[in-house]
């Protein structure tokens, strides 16, 4: 990956690819899991800690045999417990997953796990067009009898078209036999997991296979390039989801879920629009093209213009927002807000009905119902150790270039005069207004250059 951050904790829809693997464990029940871990492998401990998992370290890193071996002990701590499922074998089984495969999906796991119910040793294979750099499923008369690796496989080996993901399901206790008895005597050197194949056929246990439904979902990651096209693979799936459920996308293609998305009815979205962590779309909300939506909720018939960044905000019922707004967090917008092109809003709340349509800052604010706030107006709410708050109540109107130096309040009704600085409280229901007197002076004139400049000394 030519990358100091380790290839599992690179991210694809802005989560960990271990991270994808892991979610996809919890779902189908896994009691316990364990993550084999190399060299570096610190940073993923720390940054996907949690109590459900075990962790095994691999040094040397002699294989993926090997690997399996390290994670044992827990897996035979765990003998007796199950998958959790329906369809979960009678037995305790383990059940083998890669770090950087992370598009394996529930549903083709749940296939391989039934096909291990009846104490078989179960493995995910694939069909491709083009199976080179895979392990091969070698069979005779229907039956699998070994996989060989490709560096190990004569022509007519190569030529199979039926590959082994490295994804399979063994009864533990038999696992636990196999895993100290593999050998080393291979093109790489290393202990095969595959090798566990050949182990069972000899004791007769039966060697069964399922399949997924996709290709990608066994695909692993080994480059920047191929992480790119595992990322469109899912963002994908994300649009053919959404447009399942009703959405309207303007364009497939040009979308991007790093998190999760739900969406009510009569959604549109436009084009190249990312929406980070929970994002929730009320019924008839529209989003414009180039839009970054992050940990929030936007409300029925909300309008969101083109160039939005809305972060850890609420936008309530028929707003209008943007374009090129910034909700920041701890906004809070109410019914029929209008919030327009180049405003900043940070934690504060904005009653219904009220407008701050054009080149203004509030920020630390509590903004009653029906207020216009107008261009170029800011709160002033730093005073470079400390935030202070600002509350405008119902009913004001602040004019053009207007700041308020918090703490100060607006009482309800008030007008401020354009250009005014507040730095006291304003009456209700009165104008206040505080400008430099204004002042022309007769015959000046402006500057103009020398046409001879003398050099300076």
């Amino acid at each position: 990956m030519h990358s100091d951050l380790p290839k599992v904790l690179h991210p694809l829809a802005g989560k960990p690819l271990l991270g994808h693997v892991l979610d996809t464990a919890r779902k189908i029940g896994a009691e316990k899991i364990c993550v084999v871990y190399g060299h570096g492998g610190e940073q993923v401990r720390t940054a996907l800690s949690a109590p459900d998992i075990a962790w095994s370290l691999q040094e040397p890193q002699l294989g993926t045999g090997h690997a399996v071996l390290q994670a044992m002990p827990t897996a035979v701590s765990r003998q007796g417990t199950s998958f959790g499922a329906s369809s979960a074998p009678t037995a305790s089984s383990t059940l083998v997953l890669y770090g950087d495969v992370p598009l394996i999906r529930a549903t083709t796991l749940r296939r391989l796990i039934e096909a291990a119910r009846t104490g078989s040793l179960a493995l995910l294979t694939a069909r491709l067009d083009n199976p080179h750099g895979y392990g091969r499923i070698v069979r005779v008369d229907g039956c699998v009898t070994r996989i060989v690796e490709e560096k190990d496989a004569d022509d007519a080996e190569r030529a199979i078209n039926e590959i082994n993901t490295g994804i399979l399901v063994a009864p533990t206790a038999a696992l636990a036999r196999w895993l100290p008895a593999l050998g080393k005597r291979n093109a790489q050197g290393e202990y095969y997991l595959t090798d566990i194949v050949a182990m069972a056929v000899a004791e007769g246990m039966p060697v069964v296979t399922a399949h997924p439904d996709a290709a990608w979902e066994t695909e692993g990651i080994n480059s920047k390039a191929q992480l790119a096209t595992l990322e469109r693979v899912h963002q994908r799936n994300i649009a053919a989801q959404l447009m399942e459920s009703g959405v309207t996308l303007a364009d497939p293609a040009r979308i991007d879920v790093r998190g999760e998305l739900a969406c009510g009815r009569d959604v549109s979205i436009d084009v190249n629009c990312v929406f980070e962590g929970p994002v929730e779309l009320a019924d008839k909300v529209v989003i414009g093209a180039n839009c970054v939506l992050k940990n929030c909720r936007i409300g029925r018939g909300a309008r969101i213009a083109p160039f939005c960044h809305i972060e850890d905000a609420v936008v309530g019922p028929e707003c209008i927002v943007g374009p090129y707004a910034r909700l920041r967090p701890g906004t809070e917008l109410g019914r029929e807000v209008h919030v327009g092109n180049f405003v900043e809003i940070k934690n504060s709340s904005i009653a219904d009905h009220s407008k701050a349509n054009h080149l203004a800052y509030v920020g630390d604010a509590t903004i009653g119902s029906r207020v216009n706030i107008g261009a170029g107006t800011i709160t002033c709410n730093y005073d470079g150790a400390n935030k202070f708050r600002t509350v405008i109540e119902d009913d004001v109107f602040i004019g053009s270039d207007t700041q308020l130096v918090a703490p100060v309040t607006v009482g309800r009704g008030a007008t401020l005069g354009a250009g005014t600085t507040l730095t006291r409280d304003a009456p209700p229901d009165q104008l206040t207004v505080s400008r430099a007197k204004q002042v022309s002076v007769p015959g000046w004139k402006r500057p103009t250059k020398n046409a001879n400049p003398k050099k300076k000394v």
